[in-house]
């Protein structure tokens, strides 16, 4: 029964090419762990709250499909048919469900129907699977889930590295965002980041902090400028960096939207750092740098409880280089699990090495 926290990934470049990995689609959706024992079900999030009461036609689709008592790991998503009359996973459709009011919940379970995906089994009957490998889970899992066509299904795999790049490039057009690879000999590790994750983007769940105003603010008509990001390290919260391209109607909705959340900055993780707003240590915000001279630098402090998924090209050190991209919001995130860990860490090369041309042999321009 839960809670049981679900097995997390890493992010890495490319498809893997050596080494045992089973690949699977990365689904675009709430990680959701099912919990089913005869009439009982309970579906949990990534970070162990309860789905259940948001999700009843896919409670009910559980009954109907799924063996008596089975734990298992996947995805709930909405699917919804375009134009082209091809579906496609909509992740905000599915923020939707996440709602107070039961009617509503009712209302949006009949008009835009959820579904889950099975990707890996961590209970079956009276026997645990976590400690056995992904091969003998698969196994089982395959077993068990025969012939489901929906609500409920059970992912693809292949252990062809090949297949897994065509699936990357030919799944992103149905709303998918790129490919998963697990050991097939680890066991279900909870919370650990066993698996890896090929996406098709760098992304990043970062806590918004506080926020500045735009340059041409007033009072009369409060514009945001720009958001400020954290990481959580060793239990505190770092800065990242900023999120800052937003158009004019959508600065004047995020300053309402996030006003609810503004704090004295006596009661804010950074408002230790009131000292050194001239002196521009690591990661502190706020601070001037020899770039930043003359700007004003003040913020309005957030209590850190909203997640927000950006998109950022690279890190220098421990920050992004360059202004984050703001891409959606994400509630089924704790902020306190938003750490440094999630990020892609580049392969290290040695710049004297490029300068020099040492990796070119020949003495030729590269270009051979």
């Amino acid at each position: 029964m839960p809670p049981v926290q679900p097995m997390l990934a890493k992010a890495v470049k490319g498809v893997p090419q050596k080494g045992d990995y089973s690949f699977e689609p990365k689904w675009d959706g709430f990680r959701c762990l099912v919990f089913r024992d005869g009439d009982e079900v309970e579906l949990t999030s990534r970070n162990t709250k309860p789905l259940t009461r948001y999700f009843p036609e896919v409670v009910a689709a559980i009954k109907e499909q799924l063996p008596e008592r089975i734990v298992l790991d996947g995805e709930l998503f909405v699917a919804l048919r375009s134009s082209s009359g091809r579906d496609r996973l909509e992740f905000e459709v599915l923020q939707e469900r996440i709602h107070p009011a039961k009617s509503r919940v009712d209302m949006l379970a009949e008009k835009t129907p959820a579904g889950f995906v099975a990707f890996d089994l961590l209970a079956l009957g009276d026997e645990s699977y976590l400690e056995r490998p992904f091969t003998e889970r698969r196994a089982a899992m395959t077993e068990a889930l025969t012939g489901l066509t929906g609500p409920c299904f059970l992912t693809r795999t292949t252990r062809d590295p090949a297949e897994a790049e065509q699936w990357f490039a030919d799944f992103e057009g149905a709303g998918l965002d790129g490919v998963m690879a697990k050991p097939l000999a680890a066991p279900y590790e909870q919370n650990a980041r066993t698996m890896l994750k090929i996406k098709h983007e760098r992304t990043a769940d970062v806590v918004v902090a506080g926020y500045r105003e735009h340059k041409t603010s007033t009072p009369e008509s409060p514009l945001l400028g720009s958001l400020l990001l954290g990481l959580y390290a060793d239990g505190e919260l770092q800065h990242i960096g900023v999120s800052a391209s937003f158009t004019a109607a959508r600065r004047a909705e995020l300053i309402e939207e996030l006003q609810p959340l503004v704090c004295p900055i006596e009661d804010h993780p950074w408002g230790k750092w009131q000292e050194f707003l001239t002196a521009n240590p690591e990661r502190v915000p706020g601070t001037q740098s020899r770039w930043s001279q003359g700007k004003d630098l003040s913020f309005v402090p957030l209590r850190p409880e909203r997640v927000l998924e950006v998109k950022y090209d690279h890190m220098e050190g421990r920050r992004f280089r360059h202004t984050a991209q703001f891409k959606r919001w994400r509630d089924d995130r704790d902020p306190e699990s938003c750490g440094y860990e999630q990020l892609e860490e580049p392969v290290s090369y040695d710049l004297a090495r490029v300068l020099s041309g040492a990796d070119n042999p020949a003495g030729g321009d590269g270009d051979d």
